[in-house]
């Protein structure tokens, strides 16, 4: 979640990190070793999902995958990523089932380049803290009909009320399968702790928002498209050193611009639940 932290090997150690910031005075960044902030995370979630969208409202929506997660910082460059395996158990899932041309696979790659750090200026003020270009790439394994995107634009790190340290971008959009450049998104994501036990455990309040926006209506009969939508996750988890258990709410408005229950026949619109146990490296 772009936590900021020296030497951090797991996200329950930078979360107390960056609680303890919360609460302290922002100073400019010390850009004299760009190499001081590095850390890198690794962690693997089993995790299964109930009524995810897009889906055909006809079949079971819930389903298991597992996902790899990652991040970290390295000089430069702040990482976040994840890659998700469909329906490890082979069960008939829906469009995530056992059977040729459902997805199996999807990938998000999300490299940030400081800009405070390229050029040695510090540009933060106010609640901003460092500023990024910003790339995001979107790809599953269904060439040319799946969810295959681009995003470039701008980021930053932002101290917001109460929430703390989050993570904002803007970005222009790309679409992969036809080749175009289509409206806008907005995203954010943070990680809070709020309530901390004797033994070293917490539980965190994490999530984020992706929306898509100014987009161009696409009125094609087999796929129409709408000019907005997105994706928000909230979620609760308890974190210890090496483990995490969690549940997460997903809110959905005509989500990757599908219109709900339109010719596609898919809803898109809607909310989902998340149950997830991790294991970190």
């Amino acid at each position: 979640m772009g936590l900021m932290m020296k030497n951090v090997k797991t996200l329950a150690l930078a979360a107390t990190a960056v609680a303890a910031t919360m609460s302290a005075p922002t100073f400019a960044a010390d850009r004299t070793d760009l190499r001081a902030g590095d850390y890198s995370w690794m962690q693997f979630n089993a995790m299964y999902a109930v009524n995810e969208l897009p889906r055909d409202g006809s079949t079971d929506g819930g389903h298991d995958y597992l996902e790899m997660e990652f991040g970290g910082r390295a000089g430069i460059v702040d990482l976040y990523g994840y890659v998700d395996v469909f329906n490890v158990t082979n069960r008939d899932y829906g469009d995530k089932g056992a059977g040729s041309g459902k997805s199996k696979l999807f990938m998000k790659f999300a490299p940030r380049f400081s800009i405070d750090a390229m050029t040695g200026m510090d540009l933060s003020v106010g609640p901003i803290q460092e500023v990024y270009f910003s790339t995001l790439f979107n790809w599953d394994d269904r060439v040319g009909e799946g969810v295959n995107s681009t995003f470039w634009g701008l980021g930053a790190d932002v101290m917001v009320p109460w929430l703390g340290k989050t993570g904002m971008n803007v970005y222009a959009y790309y679409d992969l399968n036809a080749k175009e450049w289509n409206g806008y998104q907005f995203s954010m994501n943070w990680f809070k702790p709020v309530v901390n036990f004797d033994n070293g455990t917490f539980i965190s309040f994490q999530g984020y928002v992706d929306y898509q926006f100014g987009a161009d209506a696409v009125d094609d009969a087999f796929v129409p498209k709408t000019t907005n939508g997105g994706a928000a996750y909230f979620g609760l988890h308890w974190h210890s050193d090496n483990y995490a258990l969690g549940y997460g709410l997903k809110g959905y408005n005509d989500v990757y611009l599908l219109t709900d229950d339109g010719a596609t026949g898919l809803e898109t619109t809607g909310f989902a639940h998340y149950f997830t146990a991790t294991y970190k490296f």
